[in-house]
């Protein structure tokens, strides 16, 4: 693996555990030689992720659609920064730029983005891990939801299993790089 997306909100959220969290992520991205790819913006955890690797000696690259770059305020000090057409671009840059996807605590649009590359694993898309970094406990209830889809009859078991979950952003990490390639359901 060499660049990992990451998925987070344009806002802070009401705790600073997430703060500390995407700062955590940060720290173990660039200990391990990790890139960032992400949204482009620099407010909220998006812009303490990014700025945080930056201030770490890490490499950035944000991916941000023109009609986001005032409303997200599009950061200006990556290592690169893509402003692309629409979020469909957006969306499908990112998951080329990267090996893997990491969602921290987010609201609509960080949960779409992490379904759409968990749906794709599904389909056989990518092959690539897609992981939950746990930050207190932010994503108890959806682990438990999908647990219980599956159970259901919904999700497969090898398709649920496929949403890694850690409270640790090292121990997330291991679990990707540990990650045998899925087998894709259509050629």
């Amino acid at each position: 693996m060499k660049a990992i997306c990451v998925y987070c909100g344009a806002r802070p959220g009401a705790s600073p555990l997430y703060a500390d969290g995407a700062r955590a992520l940060a720290a173990a991205l660039v200990e391990q030689n990790l890139a960032l790819v992400y949204g482009g913006g620099k407010v909220g955890l998006m812009g303490i992720v990014a700025d945080e690797v930056l201030r770490l000696g890490g490499e950035v690259t944000g991916v941000i659609p023109n009609a986001l770059v005032e409303r997200e305020v599009g950061h200006t000090g990556l290592t690169r920064q893509f402003i692309v057409k629409d979020m469909h671009e957006r969306k499908a840059m990112m998951a080329r730029l990267a090996d893997g996807f990491i969602a921290l605590p987010g609201g609509m649009g960080t949960l779409e983005e992490l379904f759409e590359m968990l749906t794709w694993g599904q389909l056989g898309i990518h092959d690539k891990p897609v992981g939950l970094l746990n930050v207190g406990g932010f994503y108890d209830r959806l682990a438990a939801f999908i647990g219980h889809a599956r159970d259901e009859g919904f999700i497969g078991a090898e398709h649920a299993a496929r949403m890694l979950v850690a409270d640790a952003p090292q121990d997330l990490l291991a679990q990707m790089r540990a990650m045998a390639p899925a087998q894709a359901l259509y050629t």
